[in-house]
């Protein structure tokens, strides 16, 4: 029992520009993507004809979309629901065209200083209304867990599994975004989360300051992770996030030829997360 890691990644990290998407993609060998934004829109605003129009500039690519990286879910739980479902049921028509079975989803942003914990059975309405709406397509919902959120450390998005106890809803584990919530033992939450985890997002961060920094750099423990997953029979995608500012070693990945003055993203800093990520890969 060995498992199979297929790479995919956020490429509107190293532009907004779906051709230069796609020449970054190749030019590192990764053969799928988590489509989020493309041609300064995000994915859930594509109408219709233009997401078949890139779908067609993707096939000529021979690139696949590993998930819909979509922003639903990702609105103040005070907020009204109704055009957010509406949006969401866009996004599975969109899962159509795209040919993927995972859309990336979110459980709320929590009022600052609020108990989440007093959002629980609103959070879990609103998530049985998706999965409602997404019964009769051939897609699972994966949930983030993002900073801020219902769903942001192991025990609630544990809790959502169970409340949910749905086929259609599994986990995203985001190793970046647990370290940023201070979950103090990420190999205790993978342990807690593994049965429901079917993706996961590869970003490290820094407990100190919460610095995003490539795979391995940080601590998220995802070598040591890895090592656990690939005794496992999980055959999905690692996903690279890269959110990459300046951070201590950075000049070493790229042997000193990439400045310190670049922004948080592009093509430069997609090849560093890449880079870092088969560096990992190869001490498995």
């Amino acid at each position: 029992m060995m498992s199979r890691f297929i790479l995919t990644g956020f490429s509107d990290e190293a532009s907004m520009d779906i051709d230069i998407q796609l020449d970054v993609l190749q030019e590192n060998g990764v053969n799928y993507m988590e489509i989020r934004g493309v041609n300064d829109k995000n994915v859930a605003d594509l109408t219709i004809e233009e997401a078949r129009e890139i779908k067609r500039k993707l096939g000529k690519r021979g690139v696949g979309v590993s998930a819909i990286g979509s922003p639903i879910g990702k609105i103040k739980i005070t907020d009204p629901f109704e055009p957010h479902l509406e949006k969401f049921k866009h996004v599975l028509k969109l899962s159509k065209i795209f040919h993927t079975k995972y859309i990336r989803m979110f459980s709320f942003f929590i009022p600052e200083g609020d108990n989440p914990d007093n959002y629980r059975e609103e959070v879990i309405r609103r998530w049985k209304m998706f999965l409602d709406a997404a019964k009769n397509y051939d897609v699972i919902l994966l949930h983030e867990n993002e900073k801020s959120i219902y769903g942001d450390i192991p025990r609630r998005c544990l809790e959502l599994t169970e409340a949910l106890k749905c086929p259609q809803f599994k986990l995203i584990f985001d190793f970046a975004n647990f370290v940023q919530c201070d979950v103090k033992d990420l190999m205790e939450a993978y342990n807690l989360l593994k049965s429901e985890i079917v993706y996961l997002h590869i970003k490290d961060a820094l407990y100190e300051g919460h610095k995003v920094v490539p795979a391995g750099y940080g601590d998220g423990q995802i070598l040591k992770i890895l090592r656990e997953v690939k005794k496992t029979s999980y055959e999905g995608f690692l996903s690279l996030e890269p959110h990459l500012g300046n951070f201590k070693g950075f000049a070493e990945l790229e042997q000193g030829d990439v400045s310190e003055g670049l922004e948080d993203s592009g093509p430069a800093k997609f090849n560093v997360a890449a880079n870092a990520l088969r560096d990992l890969l190869k001490r498995l």
